[in-house]
């Protein structure tokens, strides 16, 4: 591996092996999504706990401090909205030489896999990772699913993580979901899980993070689950303790609702 390549991994995965990655890119396709309606504002007291931020370059530069920032992974895909007719007919929204001008440490791109755009994305990625291996950029490919959620099992995740990585993605950002171990076991490349099942309770988060670690995850890719919380800190403290000191579901929970009550204290 050149060295450019493995230090901008590096900036990512810690020494430990893990990874904490914290994505507001959703305004790409979603607009001004509930609590990221400032991105700049949302991310500030939340930086010290991530390892990277997962962004547009739009965002980047209006609301990311260049002099007060971690590691950046680009969100070059997009080309299409929620309201138009098919999230699946992405393009390449952003050129290697952008984001070589921004200093990131890798880009990201979301394939489509069984959709009827499926080869367009999967190109887009082959593409991409040229470009990228060119310059010792690591690409992240997102396993996206658009709007067709029952998606999200085991057989069509491995399917659509072992592509990524036999094109070239040296991480693929997969959901959770049952029998996860199949789809970490078949993905040559280190896997990051986005969100999971819809929860109730931060426990359940807990949960499913904690399981995916136990069955070979590196770490998490969560933006909704931390920000959109009430206590978005109190979350990502416990969500890290999960990922860089191995904390079980309980003891992350605790450290939830310790930092919470710190919070209300203050706020009272």
């Amino acid at each position: 591996m050149e060295w450019g390549m493995k230090n901008r991994i590096a900036q990512l995965i810690k020494p430990d092996g893990h990874c904490l990655f914290l994505p507001i890119d959703h305004g790409y396709f979603q607009g001004p999504t509930r609590k990221l309606e400032k991105p700049g504002e949302t991310i500030k007291p939340l930086l010290p706990y991530c390892d990277a931020i997962f962004v547009t370059r739009g965002v980047l530069r209006a609301s990311v401090d260049p002099e007060n920032t971690k590691p950046i992974i680009l969100r070059v895909s997009g080309g299409t909205s929620m309201v138009g007719k098919d999230l699946s007919d992405e393009g390449i929204t952003t050129s290697m030489e952008e984001a070589i001008r921004l200093n990131v440490a890798a880009v990201g791109i979301s394939i489509f896999v069984g959709s009827e755009h499926e080869r367009e994305s999967l190109l887009n990625l082959s593409k991409l990772v040229d470009e990228g291996e060119k310059y010792g950029i690591p690409v992240m490919a997102v396993t996206a699913v658009g709007k067709e959620l029952e998606k999200r099992d085991a057989r069509y995740l491995a399917l659509s993580s072992r592509i990524a990585a036999e094109l070239g993605a040296r991480i693929v950002k997969t959901y959770w979901c049952e029998d996860f171990e199949k789809v970490v076991s078949g993905c040559p490349v280190p896997v990051v899980m986005a969100g999971g099942p819809k929860v109730d309770t931060e426990l359940e988060v807990f949960e499913f993070v904690y399981d995916g670690m136990e069955k070979g995850a590196i770490g998490v890719n969560l933006g909704r689950n931390i920000w959109q919380n009430d206590y978005p800190v109190a979350m990502i403290k416990a969500l890290r303790a999960v990922i860089h000191k191995k904390a079980t579901p309980k003891d992350a929970n605790e450290i939830f609702l310790e930092e919470k009550a710190k919070k209300k204290v203050r706020s009272d």
